[in-house]
């Protein structure tokens, strides 16, 4: 059984402004997350903390991408982190942070071996800086990582593509614009939808991916979960809401299947903002419902 290590990334930086001269609050995640004890209820061997450079609303030139400097530089300290745990064959449970946070993993995961990526998320974060109003890597997180777009954030250490776009299952997406989803549909990558999900049905996806990663006897898999994949309703306090979503019923099934799995190597939750919050009310229906899934599939690790 892995010793389980959370690992908290306070990260912002691939979110715009949600007005001008205020910071996103999702940085302020690991510490709420804390405050409503889901640290206590997972009972982690070891919480590691590193924090990110500081955020600006400005956009590098060469790339088009906010905080694009800070990025690089974070990914390559949380991949030496990663790596690290990765070797003592820890297992990361990570506290983002906004989607930008994956860089850094999945280059660590790379330096590992080749692994697939479940990006549980209600946007497919597959998306091309041509398409991007704000600049921002959240939005464009699971393309990058699949080597889709500038070098400077795809290419880092020279190990683009950090995922091998095929070995990538995109799940959950709920922004039917043609434009947005022709992104995904035209990869290699594997797309269900919210709507493909529930026709499909919940343990038939994961049974087919949970057998692919098998066949294709890759080293494992790492499970990256937006909470805004949930229904707004249950989870309004994200930067980017959406109507529908899943139930929590619904992603308690999917999430203990995927838990369960000997293969997941790490997982990372994102995009929960403290600011949209006050009550703590949405986080601790939030903290119940992960963890006590969590906990019930972890002696499978």
């Amino acid at each position: 059984m892995k010793e389980i290590c959370i690992v908290e990334f306070p990260s912002n930086l691939g979110l715009k402004e949600p007005q001008p001269g205020k910071e996103p609050g999702v940085k302020k995640l690991p510490e709420w997350l804390w405050r409503h004890n889901l640290h206590k209820e997972i009972n982690p061997k070891d919480v590691l903390t590193l924090d990110a450079p500081k955020y600006t609303n400005i956009k590098d030139p060469e790339t088009q991408i906010l905080n694009a400097n800070s990025l690089v530089e974070y990914a390559r300290e949380q991949a030496y982190l990663i790596n690290n745990l990765l070797s003592q064959n820890k297992f990361p449970f990570i506290i983002g942070g906004d989607c930008s946070i994956l860089l850094g993993t999945a280059i660590a995961l790379k330096q590992k071996g080749n692994y697939g990526l479940f990006y549980l998320d209600g946007h497919t974060d597959f998306m091309d800086i041509s398409l991007s109003e704000t600049g921002g890597v959240g939005g464009m997180a699971a393309s990058i990582v699949t080597g889709n777009g500038h070098p400077k954030l795809t290419d880092i250490l020279n190990l683009s593509p950090y995922i091998k776009e095929e070995n990538l299952w995109c799940v959950g997406n709920r922004e039917y614009d043609e434009q947005y989803e022709n992104e995904i549909q035209n990869s290699e990558a594997k797309y269900l939808s919210l709507k493909e999900l529930r026709k499909q049905g919940i343990s038939n996806c994961a049974e087919v991916f949970l057998s692919e990663i098998k066949n294709k006897n890759l080293d494992g898999f790492f499970l990256h979960i937006d909470v805004d994949v949930l229904n707004d309703e249950i989870m309004p306090c994200v930067d980017s809401r959406t109507p529908d979503g899943l139930s929590y019923a619904e992603f308690n099934e999917l999430a203990s299947y995927l838990f369960q799995s000997e293969k997941l190597t790490g997982l990372e939750i994102t995009i929960l903002d403290p600011d949209l919050d006050l009550t703590g009310q949405y986080t601790k229906d939030f903290v119940v419902n992960i963890t006590s899934t969590f906990d019930k599939s972890r002696n499978n690790f």
